[in-house]
């Protein structure tokens, strides 16, 4: 797919993975619209990337908060790219609490429903545009999802957090194969530590001993990196029903 002069909607924009993906799409020719919760630094993200991005504030959860987005994007054009990046951290749980009591569930229910129920809400509502869309060089639209390292290799404490993107990965193939009739294509990202606001809160000597545990290059990786994976998802037509780890190598550790 061509990226110059078409419509793309980015979940989690306002920083991260998404502001990155946001800002290599925009340019590459872009029209990008950045989706991220009300109060966050979605409208500044927009400013500073620049062009035609602009921002809607919305829920990914929310069944119909999306709406508003989707249709700020379809004023440049149809839609016919989407990066979701939108999701949240693991709860660090245990099954059960050195106490013996079981995990609290609402916890759980609580990650799974953010990155999973989410990701499929904002799958569903942007491939219904995108398969109103005329097809252009074979296809109607390109997806790109994000799930983690820790659907193949959770750690304890992650069992919502890898449960939640386990399904994200175990989702793609499925969309691709269902959303194929449209001509649209879906792929997955399963970044491993990289950069950005969440790993940002840690102490140092954690995040030097996150980056020393990848075995090349030894570092976090840079949401630009994320980006440019991202754009050659949605850049190559013959690329679907891919979960591509973004790592260095790394496999994590129980702990």
């Amino acid at each position: 797919m061509r990226i110059d002069g078409v419509s793309a909607l980015v979940t989690g924009g306002a920083s991260g993975l998404g502001r990155a993906s946001a800002q290599l799409l925009a340019e590459r020719g872009a029209r990008v619209v950045l989706v991220d919760l009300p109060g966050s630094a979605g409208e500044e993200a927009a400013e500073k990337i620049g062009g035609d991005t602009r921002f809607v504030a919305a829920d990914i959860t929310d069944p119909a908060g999306l709406g508003p987005a989707l249709d700020v994007a379809e004023e440049h054009g149809p839609l016919r790219v989407l990066v979701h990046c939108a999701g949240r951290n693991s709860d660090r749980l245990r099954i059960v609490t050195r106490d013996h009591e079981p995990g609290d569930l609402g916890s759980f229910a609580d990650v799974v429903r953010i990155n999973l129920v989410g990701t499929y809400n904002v799958l569903r509502l942007a491939a219904a545009r995108m398969s109103r869309n005329e097809i252009v060089d074979g296809e109607r639209g390109a997806v790109v999802l994000t799930a983690s390292v820790a659907a193949f290799d959770g750690q304890i404490g992650q069992t919502s957090y890898a449960a939640a993107k386990a399904g994200v990965h175990g989702m793609t193939l499925v969309a691709a194969r269902d959303l194929a009739s449209w001509n649209i294509r879906v792929n997955t990202i399963a970044p491993g530590v990289f950069d950005t606001a969440m790993l940002a809160k840690l102490r140092d000597d954690l995040r030097d001993k996150l980056a020393a545990g990848v075995p090349h290059p030894r570092r976090l990786g840079d949401p630009g990196e994320f980006a440019q994976l991202a754009v050659a998802l949605v850049e190559n037509g013959y690329l679907n029903g891919e979960t591509v780890r973004l790592d260095g190598a790394i496999r994590m550790p129980p702990r």
